[in-house]
């Protein structure tokens, strides 16, 4: 796990929001700064893998990407928003799920308290895939209501699209739940949510639809109806080598747009 500042030439910058002063919060907004907001969920991932997999990992992809872009530009990670889209893992247990309206009112506020503070660049950086398509609504709803220009995305699409986690993975192209890929982020950044004993358990169906895109019908239906296991993939192929380098290339591709001046340049 990184430490959460890092070092700009001799002087050590902090990045998280809840590790700073309010003074200095303040100076940072003065300053332009981005404000990183990760958004998760808490659930299930498979007989192997601790319920906090997607806050831990988005958490860290902010991290890693918030320490890079530092060397150029302000920029500051929000505390995690923990909680998400879950209700098809709820069958498993272990599970938090919010209604639409209620995530919806969530992210108003906590970006509404963001603006309050003075910040003017918001990029809700999302971890889990059931918060994908709301996101990709709520950008528009957000972006009006509260006459700022809140922007989102999912921390491993730009992987994805440009093909960097294919080279990477064995039997996947991307993130799938539970997988070969979140498994060994997790191996890389949080063993000990790591229950190494139960690795041989924990496979499933690879999937054969992309997560970035919807179904030509769509009809809602348990995650426990699609893998007993509770496992998208093969988390029997995961090593710690490969979850730094997935770390590695998701920060690096973000903090690229970020210092680039996208979404808003």
């Amino acid at each position: 796990m990184l430490a959460a500042a890092c070092m700009t030439g001799d002087v050590m910058t902090e990045v998280l929001w809840n590790r700073m002063t309010a003074e200095e919060l303040r100076q940072k907004a003065v300053d332009d700064a981005i404000v990183l907001l990760p958004v998760a969920s808490t659930e299930q991932h498979g007989p192997h893998l601790a319920t906090g997999v997607d806050a831990f990992l988005g958490n860290e992809g902010c991290q890693r990407a918030a320490k890079i872009v530092a060397r150029n530009r302000p920029i500051v990670v929000a505390p995690v928003v923990w909680m998400g889209l879950a209700e098809h893992h709820v069958a498993f247990g272990g599970t938090f799920s919010l209604s639409l309206s209620t995530y919806h009112r969530l992210l108003k506020e906590l970006c509404g308290s963001i603006l309050q503070a003075g910040f003017k660049k918001i990029l809700i950086v999302n971890s889990h895939g059931g918060n994908v398509a709301a996101l990709n609504a709520m950008t528009t709803d957000l972006a009006r209501e509260l006459g700022a220009p809140i922007a989102t995305t999912t921390l491993y699409s730009l992987p994805h699209e440009s093909g960097a986690y294919a080279e990477i993975l064995e039997d996947q192209k991307t993130v799938r739940h539970a997988c070969e890929a979140e498994t060994s982020m997790m191996l890389a950044s949080f063993p000990d949510c790591v229950r190494s004993d139960r690795i041989v358990e924990a496979f499933g169906p690879m999937g054969t639809r992309e997560a970035s895109l919807a179904p030509p019908l769509n009809l809602w239906r348990s995650f426990k109806e699609l893998t007993p296991s509770g496992v998208l993939g093969d988390a029997r192929k995961a090593s710690a080598t490969k979850g730094e380098r997935l770390l590695d290339v998701a920060a690096e591709l973000l903090a690229a747009k970020l210092v680039a001046g996208e979404p808003w340049g």
